[in-house]
């Protein structure tokens, strides 16, 4: 059995950036698994961190962009289905009281980014304020993490 340390060497070696971005990606519309440990694992042997960052950061944004239109697409009917009408109408009251800042907030936290990015288009919240407040709220995590990972990459 490999070990995480050559599992992430392989990841980083095979895949890249292309890797980070697809990750990022896919875990802003349904996967679960957040691209941290990817980043901080590209970056540790020795994809460089603000490049890693950015892409993590343009991967994120992107796939929240299709959740958005996801979420707009399906609605309200899907949303209540999935969550029950009650927990629906909780995040709803919440989502419309903090817009902006809980998108920031779920960007730079482990609360569930997708959710946020499928909420924004069942809503129907202002496209171009979701994607910048996205990319607030990414950037810094993905950039800590990518440090991180040069910071263990030096300690290698």
């Amino acid at each position: 059995m490999e070990s995480l340390k050559e599992i992430l060497k392989e990841f980083v070696q095979d895949y890249g950036y292309i890797g980070i971005f697809l990750i990022a990606f896919s875990e802003s519309i349904v996967q679960p698994i957040p691209p941290d440990p990817f980043i901080a694992g590209a970056t540790a042997f020795g994809l460089n961190p603000l490049i890693s960052a950015f892409v993590a950061t343009l991967g994120s944004v992107a796939g929240g962009v299709v959740a958005y239109f996801l979420g707009k697409a399906l609605g309200e009917p899907v949303a209540k289905k999935l969550l029950g009408e009650e927990k629906f109408l909780k995040a709803e009251t919440f989502y419309h009281r903090y817009g902006t800042l809980a998108i920031i907030i779920a960007g730079l936290t482990p609360i569930p980014f997708k959710v946020f990015c499928w909420l924004s288009g069942i809503l129907e919240f202002e496209l171009s304020r979701f994607i910048l407040a996205s990319f607030i709220g990414r950037f810094p995590r993905f950039l800590l993490f990518a440090l991180f990972g040069k910071a263990i990459g030096n300690l290698l």
